[in-house]
This record gives C-alpha cells, structure tokens and sequence, in this order.
C-alpha cells in the first residue's frame, strides 16, 4: 500500500459524508437560518461575540485539534495500519463529527450553555453536577498537561548539554508574534467592515511576518520561565473578551494548521509514500488489547469527548446563524480526520521491519513531512520547524481553549437559574465570578503541573472517551425530548460506553494485580492514585448513564 492511495480514499471518504452525511443530519435535526442564535440573545461582549463562519471555524479547528490526531493514530500504528484507516474514518463520521455537530446544535438551541446544562435540562440535576465537576477535573488535567508541552516545545535549552535550540526559539518567538497580531487583527476585525478576502489576506499577512521573524530571531529562554509565562498568558486569555484574543489568535493559528495540512497533503502527493506497516498485527500486541486500547489512544482524529466541550463551551457562543453550525462542528471534525490519516501515513513511511521510528509523534510526523516536502524542493530543516510550529501552535490554542472551558464548568456548577446573582450567598457568588472562577481553576492546574501530571495520565484516554458517551447520551436524550431523531447517536453512544467502562475495568484490574503481587511494584503517589481516579470514573460515569439512559428509553 502506498500513502497517495490512502490520501485519495480518505478524501473521498470524507468529502463525500460532508455533502450526504451531514446535509442529511442538518435536514433531520431541523437548522432555522431564521433564530436568533444565542451569540445575539445573549450578547455580552465576553464569551457571547457573534462572528463570521471562517473566524469560529478556526477557533473550532484550532481548538479540537491539539496534537491528539498526530499522536493517536502514530500509537496505534502498533495494530497496523488498517485499523487505524477503519477507525479514523468511520469513526470521524459516524462518531465524532455526529458527536460535535449534535453537543453545538443543543448548546445553541439552549441558549449556549454547556453539556452540563443539557443535562440538567433533560436528565437531572445529579447529573449535571456530576458531568460539570468532572469536565472541571478534566480540565485541569489537560490543561496541566498542555502547559507543560507548550513550555517545553518553547524551551530554547537542551538539558544535558546545555546549548541552544534553534528550532524551539524559533517557534517561541512565532507564537509571541501570534499573540500581538493576534490582538491587533481583533481590534481590526471588530471595528472595520471590510470583506472577508480583504480579512483573509490581513491574517494571511500576519502570519507570514510572524514566521518569517521567528525563524530569524528566535529567543532562548528556560523551560520553567516559560511555563510561568504560559500560566500568566492563560490567565488572561480566559477573561478576555473572545473576539480581542481568542477568535482572532484561533482564527490566524487556522490558516497555519490548514496550510500544513495542505502541504502535507501535497507532499504525500508528490512523495508518494510507501507504508511500511503491516496490514494487522494481531489483537493483542505488546499486551495491550486492540480492544479497547485503539478506541482510546485514537481520541482526537476519530471520536472526542473534549469536542463536545468545546462545541457547546465556547463555540456554540459565537455563532451568527445555525446555518453555520454544520461547517464549523461537522467540518472542522473531518478536516481533523484527514489531518489523522496524514499521521498515520507519516509514521508508515518511516516504519521499519523492527517497528515504529522512534522518536516522540510530533518528532515522527515532522521529520516524514519534511521529508516528503523536500521533493518540491523545500529544505528539510526549514520543512521541519515549520511542521513543529504548527504542532506547537495546536496545543497553545487548544491549551487556553479547554481553560476557558474548565472556568466556564466551574460557573455553571455553582449557577442556579432560580437564584437571582443578587440573592446568591458569598460562596456561590466567588465561584460564579469569571475572575474568581479562572484563578481557582489555574491554580490547581498550575499545582498538578509542578507535582506531576504524568501519575494520572494514563487515565487521559478513558476519561476523554467517557466524555464522549456522557455527551452522546445528553445530546440523544436532548432530540427525543424535542421530538428530533436521534438514532444515529444510539449506536456510538452505547460502543463508547462499552469502550470506556471496558478500558477503565482493565485498567483497575492491572493496578488490583500490582497489590496483590505484594513484590514492591505498587507505587502509592502513582498507582493508588490512578486506581482512585479510575474507580471515580467509573463510579461517574454509571450513575449519569444510568440516569441518561433511562431518560431515553421511558415514554
């Protein structure tokens, strides 16, 4: 197998359930180009800004992304190639982009509040204070998480020897340059009037500048000082009017991220890649299961949960007419497909009879699109900062994104829309404040980022895919409720379930086994914690799908 044929089939894959697929779903689920979308109702010039359809693209794009479908599927090359082609596309259609498109078509017909609003709506309070709390401990850990990437794909210093990182200050310095034009193309957005090509180019323009300065000026700076920088950044961004820093950053940060997809696409084409994958290795491979484990490292690129955060935490708010919502959730979701099959394409192409390159998956995908770019002449070197940059910019938008979302989780949770703000008592009052909200959220992620993310991470997986199921059922139990079809939410929704609860039994099973061994292998600060994490999940995610569930199948 070549990857040009798997680019092709993609593709077509994909472009064709946009236009059958998802027209379809809009038809069925009823879109009113003539409701006042909440972006207006609701207008508070904060998180309710409506914007134009390429400038929420963006921050949907920017935002799902991350490096989820570059590190998925590069994981899960392990099983071979041709379970990651069947799970990223038929999961990217039939899963994640019926998953965004549904969590943004109930948040907007529910004055766009979040999946925990949608719960409590139609399923229970109990519910929803239990998916609220958990998107709030969700969202410190990625946030914890992502500030320690980002700071040190910023770090301009190699630890061992000590010197300089060229490629890091040049993507450090690019990302500030971000920022400042980012406010800038904000303030010109808002208070111009001009077309959107004249917009485009204005963006484009920034974009341009900032990379050609970072490659030529970069900045070296520590790791810790950076991630200092990066905690004070978010800080900001997540009190921020959306339309003076997040719609404008994500917005710019879009054309990078379609601009190396387009270039890998055109290097695959001109590559054209043999894949060095075996077709399937096997249902077990280096004892882990191809059940659940490929359903849970291929998050991102297939099926989500953090989307649904996203499509109802942030981007439900900005949108001008619910027309819009089928390119922006449905869209962007298949893009990021496509932007999955070139990890997978990219790793195959540097696989040998030994295995997987070695190497970090942004590492891998880089050096192979540097690669199959330097038939068009670009040098690799240049090709492969580029590819980093826009790694780094992945993560940076999806970092402030899921801060705001986790500061939004904590609002809602303390919000009681029969209690005037006038009559609330001074606790629910902290903790319904956006500055209060924000601090309180940063400063437990800012803790875990220092204490150490890495002991609960490999829960990450199942507590994402949990996400998804709890949001499928919301957004099922939404469309009965209005009298809408939703049976095309059934199906996912019950899989997600089976592979979240399947996943989290494994995982406690293996750390039950560590204390039985009673051989010293049980590491408390490590293992007790995840097995508590774990059986919290559990416990969580049986009681709301219990409570959806029910909701969803009684008269």
């Amino acid at each position: 197998m070549n990857g040009l044929t798997l680019m092709i089939i993609a593709i077509i894959f994909l472009g064709g359930a946009y236009v059958i697929y998802g027209r379809y779903l809009a038809k069925k689920w009823g879109i009113d180009p003539n409701a006042k979308t909440p972006a207006y109702e609701m207008e508070d010039g904060v998180d309710y800004v409506p914007a134009d359809t390429p400038v929420v693209f963006g921050h949907q794009f920017a935002s799902i992304a991350g490096a989820g479908p570059i590190n998925g599927p590069i994981q899960a090359a392990v099983f071979g190639w041709v379970p990651v082609l069947l799970w990223v596309l038929l999961g990217g259609v039939f899963f994640g982009a019926v998953q965004d498109f549904a969590a943004m078509y109930a948040s907007v017909k529910n004055k766009g509040r979040s999946i925990g609003y949608i719960i409590e709506v139609y399923i229970g309070s109990l519910g929803k204070k239990l998916f609220l709390l958990f998107t709030w401990l969700f969202s410190i850990l990625v946030v914890a998480a992502f500030a320690d990437i980002v700071a040190g794909t910023f770090n301009g210093f190699d630890a061992t020897a000590g010197t300089k990182i060229e490629a890091n200050g040049a993507v450090a310095m690019t990302s500030m340059l971000f920022i400042v034009f980012a406010v800038l193309l904000g303030l010109y957005l808002k208070y111009t009037k001009f077309g959107p090509w004249v917009n485009t180019f204005v963006a484009i323009a920034f974009l341009i500048v900032s990379v050609a300065v970072g490659l030529n000026f970069p900045i070296f700076i520590s790791q810790k000082s950076w991630l200092i920088f990066v905690y004070v950044y978010v800080l900001i961004a997540c009190v921020t009017p959306v339309w003076a820093l997040l719609q404008p950053r994500d917005y710019l940060n879009s054309f990078l991220l379609i601009a190396m997809i387009v270039g890998a696409v055109l290097g695959i084409v001109v590559y054209n890649p043999e894949i060095h994958l075996a077709n399937y290795t096997g249902f077990k491979v280096n004892g882990a299961y191809l059940f659940p484990t490929l359903f849970v490292t291929i998050a991102c690129g297939a099926v989500s949960g953090f989307h649904a955060l996203v499509s109802s935490g942030t981007a439900s708010k900005q949108i001008k007419n619910e027309k819009n919502m089928l390119p922006i959730s449905f869209g962007a979701m298949l893009l990021e497909s496509l932007l999955a099959i070139t990890a997978l394409i990219a790793v195959g192409a540097l696989a040998t009879s030994d295995g997987l390159p070695t190497g970090t998956p942004p590492q891998v995908f880089a050096t192979a699109i540097a690669m199959f770019l330097s038939k068009l002449g670009l040098p690799e070197n240049v090709s492969f900062t580029l590819i980093t940059l826009s790694v780094s910019a992945f993560a940076l938008t999806s970092l402030d994104s899921v801060a705001r979302v986790g500061r939004i989780a904590l609002q809602e949770l303390f919000i009681d829309d029969n209690i005037k703000p006038e009559n609330m008592g001074i606790i629910r009052k902290i903790f319904t404040d956006k500055f209060a909200a924000t601090i309180i959220t940063l400063v437990f992620c800012y803790g875990l980022s220092v204490v150490g993310y890495a002991n609960i991470w490999p829960l990450f997986g199942s507590a994402n895919q949990l996400l998804s199921a709890l949001a499928l059922i919301a957004c099922a139990v939404f469309l009965k409720k209005t009298n809408r079809q939703g049976f095309m939410l059934w199906g996912p929704m019950i899989i997600m379930l089976g592979v979240t609860f399947t996943a989290l039994f494994l995982k406690i099973k293996s750390i039950v086994s560590l204390i039985t061994a009673n051989d010293g292998s049980f590491l408390l600060a490590r293992d007790g914690l995840q097995l508590i994490f774990a059986v919290l999940l559990l416990v969580l995610g049986f009681i709301v799908a219990v409570e959806g569930i029910r909701k969803l199948v009684e008269k």
